[in-house]
């Protein structure tokens, strides 16, 4: 599956809303049964659906309001690399981070692929003057 710039930002105007809100079942519709999952917190990743909604769990509920957008999207064999921008709420302020990730797809459509990349320095020194001023 080759995706154009277009479908792949048809595809992320609905998949990056969903990791908003703590739905974690939801967003793993997104995905194969077999999938693979990776980023910075789990660098070894997670197999196959079961694993993924376990992880989903623990992350969406600590972060039910961050916002994902899609910053630029750029195709590649059997998916694309979706560049974006996260609003991620820490306390009263938001961190703003840019990463990337790539997803690959299955023979009927879900990710079976998703490996996150970003730099997550300034996200978890905020993460640590917050719990410091409480």
């Amino acid at each position: 599956m080759m995706m154009n710039k277009e479908e792949a930002k048809e595809f992320a105007s609905k998949w990056l809303p969903a990791w908003t809100g703590n739905e974690p079942k939801k967003l793993a519709e997104f995905y194969s049964e077999d999938c693979f999952y990776l980023d910075p917190a789990i660098p070894n990743g997670v197999k196959g659906k079961n694993e993924l909604i376990a992880y989903f769990d623990k992350l969406l509920s600590q972060n039910p309001d961050w916002i994902w957008t899609q910053v630029e999207a750029i195709p590649m064999e059997g998916g694309f690399l979706n560049k974006w921008l996260a609003k991620i709420p820490v306390g009263k302020k938001v961190i703003e981070c840019i990463g990337v990730c790539f997803v690959q797809f299955d023979n009927h459509g879900k990710i079976k692929r998703n490996e996150v990349y970003f730099d997550r320095s300034e996200l978890i020194a905020e993460i640590h003057r917050y719990l410091k001023s409480k």
